[in-house]
């Protein structure tokens, strides 16, 4: 009888251990995701006065043209 109550805490002590090594491993990922979502926002706003200049500069340049299949019916 006592050999199974040891048992049990050794299955109990190996649960606990297997159960801070996921928390501390969902940690780390979790703190790898908002380093990597700080990276990308704070890239966002250094390009982002850019990107519209951009935009707005090919959205703004219209060069009306006949397109070359257009055919004059005669």
């Amino acid at each position: 009888m006592a050999s199974q109550s040891q048992g049990i805490q050794q299955l109990l002590q190996a649960e606990k251990r297997a159960a801070e090594k996921v928390a501390d491993a969902r940690k780390k990922v979790e703190q790898a995701t908002k380093r990597q979502v700080q990276g990308m926002q704070s890239s966002q706003q250094k390009n982002r006065g850019r990107v519209l200049a951009q935009l707005l500069g090919m959205v703004c340049d219209v060069r009306p043209q006949v397109h070359p299949n257009y055919r004059i019916a005669a």
